[in-house]
């Protein structure tokens, strides 16, 4: 399924290359990965080309990371795919596509974690050095990084569909976490770095701990809770704690509720998707739902 109906092949990747980037053309090219919005192609042992395939909004967000990705970079404590290179739509490709630095490791909805404190303490160590005011013209998101208000509608359809399909145990508890989160304080201050799209499919994992962050489309500015949401949906039993405790400033009471009301949204969203096959993609990603419903038993857990 692509908007192009062009089929993304090695040779493509290496036409689009000799076109653009010359100098690249000869490294060997092999398929990485196929995400949600974009293909991911090996070029050689230490780069990669991103090619959107499927939805409309990818052409932006390859654009936004080429733009901003370069200069957080180098602050952040774990490897994120550096953009080098921008290719421009052309007649043989009609989209913008990147070459970024190959970050290695297994996606955490293949191989969660097992080094629970570690994991904790990396995953807050790199969301503190990330969550730095945006300077002004930071982007902002669709709908992430903003107030719970902005979500109320989406969330409402999510849990009516996940309910309808019987996909969770107890609607109402899902329910009022988000109704405690809206009614918290909204966060005073400026608005800072985000990453935008923390779930499990987009961080990577090695011996048993966190080694690295990709795919930054939805980079932004707003309030952190939104990826403070991750420590309940990335990390195992017993561990959210410690990311609190590591991750500074220390949230305060209001942003935790409010990370906890984007957390049970995020995970009916991991539901729908590996469950259900929903938001156009034939029959889910199955690696999806395990995490989701073990971050929505824990958040309706600890609500208790």
């Amino acid at each position: 399924m692509t908007l192009t109906d062009i089929e993304i092949t090695a040779e493509l990747v290496r036409d689009l290359l000799r076109d653009q980037h010359p100098d690249l053309a000869d490294h060997p090219v092999r398929l990485g990965a196929r995400g949600w919005d974009n293909q991911l192609w090996r070029l050689g042992d230490d780069l990669a080309v991103r090619l959107p395939w499927a939805t409309e909004s990818a052409d932006a967000l390859l654009r936004k990371e080429h733009a901003w990705l370069p200069a957080l970079a180098p602050h952040l404590p774990l490897p994120v795919p550096v953009p080098q290179r921008l290719g421009e739509p052309s007649e043989r490709f009609p989209r913008p596509w990147i070459v970024t630095t190959w970050v290695p490791g297994t996606p955490a909805d293949r191989a969660p974690v097992t080094r629970a404190e570690e994991a904790a303490d990396a995953l807050a160590t790199f969301l503190t050095a990330l969550h730095r005011p945006a300077p002004d013209g930071a982007p902002t998101g669709r709908g992430r990084g903003g107030t719970l208000a902005d979500g109320a509608e989406q969330f409402a359809q999510q849990l009516a569909s996940a309910t309808e399909l019987g996909l969770i145990p107890d609607p109402s508890a899902v329910r009022a976490i988000w109704e405690d989160a809206t009614a918290a304080p909204d966060r005073v201050g400026p608005a800072l770095w985000l990453h935008g799209d923390l779930h499990p499919a987009n961080i990577l994992t090695a011996d048993g701990t966190f080694c690295g962050v990709i795919d930054f489309g939805d980079l932004c500015a707003g309030d952190p809770a939104y990826d403070l949401a991750a420590a309940w949906i990335l990390l195992p039993d017993g561990a959210t704690d410690h990311f609190h405790a590591a991750y500074q400033p220390a949230p305060d009471a209001a942003a935790l509720r409010r990370a906890r009301g984007w957390a049970v949204q995020r995970a009916l969203v991991g539901i729908l998707v590996g469950d259900a096959g929903v938001h156009g993609r034939p029959g889910g990603k199955p690696t999806w739902g395990p995490p989701a419903h073990a971050a929505l038993r824990r958040l309706i857990a600890t609500a208790r």
